[in-house]
């Protein structure tokens, strides 16, 4: 009997798409019937689930039909911007889903954030600022719509809703050289979402406008202590920029902290310039000049977008907003000696 198919396990849906040549959320796509795939995969797909016998199982399809009504969002608890955006998600109801939030604390990364959201059978998921690898967020795809929110990827069934990161630094780099400035610092955004975008968008603008000598970039991050420590090492070099342009506004809030303590002054020293919008930007010290990132705007794309997609009423794609300077109190024309 052990060669009967009596104790053989039913082909998996990864089995079926190694036979049919594509990836598993596009059988996954072809077998439940929904949007998103040709007719020649669909007939592939189709004529390979019945080569290697493969069925579905249908108490998994019956518990996937029953809707919970439900989408999930997870973000970090820590970021402004973060939660200025779950704020607009909670504006834009109507759609018949209640949200269920999981926050992203120290301690608790975005696995553990993800998974009781999959277990409660949340019908899409709102993905804000996530670092996963791309082949990690396919794994989710597999499970569940996935909407990323402010960051970029390019993955076949993985819906985005992002700002342009490139346009939003050239923004702000060129309001600062508008002012006058020419010795500019960018604190860098590490590896966080958009950092190599806005990094190479701010070397490409000071070069067109023949200053890439002087660009400096300094290693940051996306806090305000990171900002306090990047604008140490700024002033422990020697003479100070006219201007530090910042990842965003947390760090930028950092920079602001920093400057005071070595007794500068912001504009008149030195401007800054942040990015994100958030809140903390219009209640800083000094009010931050910086580039706004439509959060109800984004939230409302981001909530129709995964509200459409769990009802198949989308194919997955990308969003891109634009943003828009904010001018406030933090950038002035620079010293006429500098």
């Amino acid at each position: 009997m052990a060669g009967s198919r009596r104790g053989r396990q039913s082909p998996t849906l990864v089995e079926l798409a190694e036979a049919a040549g594509c990836s598993t959320s596009l059988a996954s796509i072809v077998m439940r019937g929904a949007p998103g795939a040709s007719d020649a995969t669909r007939k592939r797909v189709m004529e390979a689930a019945e080569s290697i016998g493969y069925r579905p199982d249908e108490r998994a399809r019956s518990l996937r039909r029953s809707s919970s009504g439900l989408i999930g969002v997870a973000y970090h608890v820590a970021e402004p911007f973060h939660a200025d955006l779950v704020e607009g998600l909670y504006g834009t109801e109507g759609d018949g889903f209640d949200l269920v939030l999981g926050a992203m604390v120290p301690g608790r990364d975005v696995e553990h954030t993800i998974e009781p959201l999959l277990r409660q059978r949340c019908e899409a998921i709102i993905l804000i600022g996530s670092m996963l690898p791309v082949a990690r967020l396919r794994r989710i795809r597999e499970e569940v719509p996935l909407v990323l929110v402010a960051r970029q990827v390019r993955a076949a069934g993985i819906d985005v809703v992002r700002t342009d990161d490139r346009g939003g630094q050239r923004l702000a780099t060129e309001h600062l050289i508008g002012l006058g400035h020419r010795a500019i610092a960018y604190i860098d955004g590490g590896q966080h979402p958009g950092a190599a975008i806005r990094r190479r968008s701010f070397r490409d603008t000071m070069a067109a406008h023949g200053l890439s000598d002087q660009a400096r970039v300094i290693p940051g991050g996306n806090t305000e202590e990171e900002g306090i420590r990047a604008t140490r090492r700024i002033l422990d070099e020697g003479e100070p920029p006219t201007a530090i342009a910042a990842f965003n506004d947390r760090a930028a809030t950092g920079v602001l902290t920093m400057l005071v303590r070595a007794g500068l002054r912001v504009p008149e020293d030195v401007s800054v310039i942040g990015f994100d919008d958030a809140r903390i930007a219009r209640t800083a010290v000094t009010p931050l000049t910086t580039i706004r990132q439509d959060t109800t705007l984004m939230a409302h794309v981001a909530r129709e977008r995964a509200a459409g997609l769990a009802r198949q009423r989308f194919v997955a794609g990308e969003q891109v907003l634009v943003p828009e300077l904010t001018e406030r109190e933090s950038t002035a024309p620079a010293r006429p000696d500098h």
